[in-house]
């Protein structure tokens, strides 16, 4: 049998997430195919970069945790296609989270309002859930 959790042990360890990622958290939307791991090196080419807001995820609920406020990168770094993402700490180089890229509605583990990036646009990030297994 699987482990099983709580909800308030899963909450727990969704916020304690955000916590050990720290503020001043920076996203960066990639091109092609999403590393092995988060801890193989970057790949693609960054499309769009942001510092994410201090307080970047609500309170965990439920066993999940929402994007908190506006993500929005107002000049994008690069043309191409988003396909993958990844939540660094503050100082851009160490690797937390790794996911898909979609368009909104794409089910994509994060999810924006194009996928198809041109250089100096503005790039919205319209969904970004983590879910905490065992339940």
């Amino acid at each position: 049998m699987a482990f099983q959790f709580s909800t308030a042990s899963r909450n727990a360890a969704l916020d304690a997430i955000e916590t050990a990622i720290g503020t001043g958290a920076i996203l960066r939307i990639r091109s092609g195919t999403v590393p092995a791991t988060v801890a193989t090196a970057d790949a693609g080419t960054v499309l769009a970069s942001l510092t994410l807001p201090s307080d970047w995820l609500a309170a965990a609920s439920g066993g999940s945790k929402a994007k908190a406020g506006t993500w929005e990168d107002t000049s994008a770094d690069a043309t191409g296609t988003a396909a993958h993402f990844r939540i660094y700490a503050s100082d851009g180089t160490t690797a937390h989270i790794q996911g898909t890229v979609t368009a909104t509605g794409g089910g994509g583990d994060l999810q924006l309002d194009n996928t198809n990036i041109a250089v100096a646009q503005a790039v919205t990030i319209t969904g970004f859930t983590l879910t905490a297994g065992g339940a």
